[in-house]
């Protein structure tokens, strides 16, 4: 029974693994395509319908994900990533190729050691979730206090402390996976479920690497 539930568990994970790197292929793909076409340019003029875009779609996913079927959450989380896709193709404009592949090959890395952290651990991570998302809201709230402020000695602190709480947050996210599948969950809707949210941790670990080390375009 053990080994059954065992393999259940390995079959989501593997399939979350797989959603989210389809996710972020396709974010990849729309992000080259939108720059080197030139439609960046009315990606930055429509930044801010693209953004609030992005959160109703994460608040749609996030908070009916119980009542939505699973292909009405596979394709928000298509939805979510293409849109990703466009918003990062400013990325293309701001920093050198090299320096792109450098840092996603660095995150790659980093989250997949994280990730094997979260899965191979036997500890209840399930208190540090709140503490986690807390301290990501307040650093936000941070976040856009500096840009006020434009203090660059607070943005590389803030670099950093992000960073940080997404790597703990894919620890408890790939656990939390985990116990999601042995608890008897939708194993389908599991799967997208994890996808979305170690694409998210993913994509924010590999943006502040690029904040950290990236090399900017003059």
């Amino acid at each position: 029974m053990e080994e059954t539930y065992v393999k259940s568990t390995n079959k989501t994970i593997a399939s979350s693994l797989l959603w989210m790197f389809f996710g972020l292929l396709s974010t990849g793909i729309i992000a080259a395509v939108t720059y080197y076409t030139g439609v960046f340019i009315e990606v930055v003029e429509a930044w801010p319908m693209l953004l609030v875009a992005q959160v109703v779609v994460a608040l749609v996913f996030g908070g009916l994900f119980h009542k939505l079927s699973a292909g009405v959450t596979t394709f928000l989380f298509f939805v979510y990533s293409m849109l990703t896709g466009a918003t990062f193709s400013i990325i293309f404009a701001a920093f050198d190729l090299s320096t792109i592949g450098y840092a996603l090959f660095g995150t790659a890395g980093f989250f997949g050691m994280l990730a094997y952290m979260g899965y191979k651990t036997e500890r209840d991570l399930s208190k540090f979730g709140n503490v986690l998302m807390a301290a990501l809201l307040m650093a936000l709230i941070v976040t856009v206090v500096n840009f006020i402020i434009g203090s660059s000695t607070l943005d590389i602190v803030l670099d950093w402390v992000i960073l940080g709480i997404f790597a703990g947050l894919t620890v408890y996210d790939m656990n939390k996976i985990k116990v999601m599948s042995e608890e008897g969950y939708d194993e389908e809707k599991v799967a997208i479920y994890g996808a979305m949210q170690l694409y998210l941790d993913f994509i924010n670990i590999f943006l502040r690497i690029l904040e950290i080390v990236g090399s900017r375009k003059n």
